[in-house]
């Protein structure tokens, strides 16, 4: 696959403009978005990385386009349990919702960031290294394992990281409308705004080495690894607000992810025994009986593992067992009920803590 440098660069900068525009035009004022322009929204950005892909296929072949598609449908599923994260950080710090777009907003910028600086280093590595296969193989078969039986116990918000954070910052105990810091009798402080976007950046750092990888076991062309994961962070935030309350319905999504990047990771170790150059493996010479797995059956085993698991995860919750801690239920889920119920019951108090910390910023003053 040819890309110029040109191409390139028009593809950052358009993906740079898209961001600004989401900005100003969505992000700058707070408000929280309503079910019916999320929808709108997330469906025309779906429906763009649809027609990238279509033109992938048509200008350099349908293996590309395939590769594409089945990168992006990967990238895709990986965002959504960043979601469930994202969820689990801001009401761990009691994010206003009418805030959350802001942060939503930041750490997908954040996301973006760290993905094309691991898919530069990917490229490298791929490029110069064939062993590097074996290492990603190895590393996407381990995650498998820690997504199907981890789960998400802890919350972010409370974890060593952010405990370091707040004993090195002076934080305030409230927030100030949507400002990462304030100036109190003459002190500067973060606000809880601020820690929740270090948080979520944190939380992105790790979720690459899980995403780049992945991708990477299904095209070794960086041009569709960033487009693909640029296009399955395009619409996060709207899709966010439109399936929220369904992200607690997805109880089988860790076990579905879970199959995903295993599978990818047996295809990463087989091509890697395929063009194998490691010295004490065969010799040093490529095993040429091992079979490569065809695009075209990657992109329909994703699509499969993601439908089961979704389809399997809304029968489970139909009976309206969500939250009552059985096998399945939210109890696998971080004890989303508990979050659930407190991101409630501050939504109740946003108005009265707007009022108070307008205030106080004008106090400050």
């Amino acid at each position: 696959m040819q890309v110029t440098p040109l191409v390139w660069i028009i593809t950052i900068a358009v993906t740079i403009l898209f961001f600004v525009y989401e900005f100003f035009a969505h992000v700058r004022k707070p408000h929280e978005p309503s079910i019916g322009e999320s929808a709108r929204w997330s469906a025309l950005y779906i429906g763009l990385a649809l027609l990238f892909g279509v033109g992938i296929g048509m200008e350099s072949g349908w293996t590309f386009g395939g590769e594409y598609f089945a990168g992006y449908l990967t990238e895709k599923a990986l965002s959504v349990d960043n979601l469930f994260v994202f969820l689990i950080v801001m009401t761990g710090f009691a994010v206003p919702r009418k805030y959350q777009q802001k942060v939503l907003m930041v750490g997908i910028i954040i996301a973006l960031i760290l993905r094309g600086g691991f898919i530069a280093v990917g490229a490298t590595l791929i490029e110069n290294f064939s062993w590097v296969f074996y290492l990603f193989g190895a590393l996407l078969l381990f995650l498998a394992y820690r997504q199907a039986f981890g789960g998400h116990d802890g919350n972010p918000a409370d974890g060593r990281f952010m405990k370091f954070v707040r004993r090195v910052l002076p934080v305030t105990p409230e927030y100030h409308r949507d400002r990462l810091t304030v100036n109190l009798d003459g002190k500067r402080f973060v606000t809880p705004m601020l820690l929740t976007i270090i948080a979520i950046g944190f939380v992105d750092l790790i979720f690459a080495v899980d995403s780049i990888p992945a991708i990477y076991g299904l095209t070794s062309e960086a041009y569709i690894v960033f487009t693909a994961n640029a296009f399955a962070l395009m619409g996060l935030r709207q899709l966010f607000f439109l399936i929220g309350g369904l992200l607690e319905r997805l109880v089988y999504l860790a076990q579905g992810l879970a199959v995903i990047l295993a599978f990818i990771g047996v295809k990463l170790v087989f091509h890697a025994l395929h063009v194998n150059e490691v010295s004490f493996i065969n010799g040093g010479q490529p095993l040429l009986w091992v079979p490569e797995i065809p695009i075209w059956f990657s992109l329909l085993f994703i699509a499969a593992a993601i439908l089961v698991a979704t389809g399997a995860s809304l029968v489970k919750t139909r009976s309206g067992r969500v939250g009552d801690g059985g096998e399945g239920g939210l109890g696998d889920r971080a004890d989303h009920d508990h979050t659930s119920a407190a991101a409630a019951a501050h939504q109740d108090a946003d108005a009265a803590v707007g009022e108070d910390t307008d205030r106080t910023a004008r106090s400050s003053r």
